[in-house]
């Protein structure tokens, strides 16, 4: 068992699949939060804004539909629809790995959408009426005032994304990205010994949501060290 495991991984270039693989799921998961969180920030806001201007509550309705397509259908879905309904008809020559990264933000933007309302409507109201009242604009008193207090309380939160979004990659493969998953799946099938690449692909993963775990708590501690500062 370990001397086909070792032939596939090493005399056979495996490790470099897996390499790729790995490389694929950091991109898909990292570039995918960076663009939920931009995503789910501005639905947030005009969430937020909707409660005081009728223009932006027409548009919080489209935040809505959008919140509820994404977060009430599964990611393996989302990615199926995306790849044989909208970019192969369309005829857009995107790399499966981009087409994941686009389908797993925008599905982030759906669930950051509710984190980052919840981190805004955490802020104490009083900071909001203090900035209008000294003449800030709604704008300003959210991105100077509310903002920097809302992203420290959603930081954990965020983090807890960041982990079920790398999860998630494994069903990138649906849509021919080489994630971790297939191309561990790949090694199983060569000669269809799966016990070690199956094994080694659960501690890889385990790995991976460990050492973010570790970076969200020293990034938490150190938030708190600058509040008590």
């Amino acid at each position: 068992m370990w001397e086909s495991f070792y032939e596939q991984f090493i005399t056979y270039d495996g490790y470099k699949l897996v390499l790729q693989g790995l490389q694929n799921t950091m991109k898909i998961a990292l570039i995918g939060l960076v663009i939920g969180i931009f995503l789910g920030t501005l639905v947030a806001v005009i969430h937020v804004a909707g409660t005081r201007n009728k223009v932006a509550r027409v548009f919080a309705v489209v935040g809505d539909v959008y919140t509820t397509l994404f977060r009430g259908t599964p990611i393996v879905v989302q990615l199926l629809v995306f790849h044989f309904v909208i970019f192969l008809p369309l005829k857009l020559n995107i790399p499966g790995v981009w087409e994941s990264v686009i389908v797993f933000g925008l599905n982030s933007g759906a669930y950051v959408s509710e984190i980052m309302r919840g981190g805004i409507q955490s802020v104490d109201i009083g900071q909001t009426e203090a900035g209008r009242t000294l003449g800030l604009s709604f704008a300003t008193t959210m991105l100077r005032v509310v903002f920097p207090q809302a992203v420290k309380n959603v930081i954990p939160t965020l983090g807890n994304e960041l982990i079920a979004i790398t999860k998630d990659t494994s069903v990138a493969g649906y849509v021919g990205t080489t994630d971790l998953t297939l191309a561990f799946s790949s090694l199983a099938s060569n000669d269809y010994k799966i016990i070690l690449p199956y094994v080694f692909l659960a501690l890889v993963y385990l790995v991976i949501v460990i050492i973010f775990t570790v970076i969200i708590r020293l990034i938490e501690r150190r938030m708190r060290k600058s509040e008590r500062r």
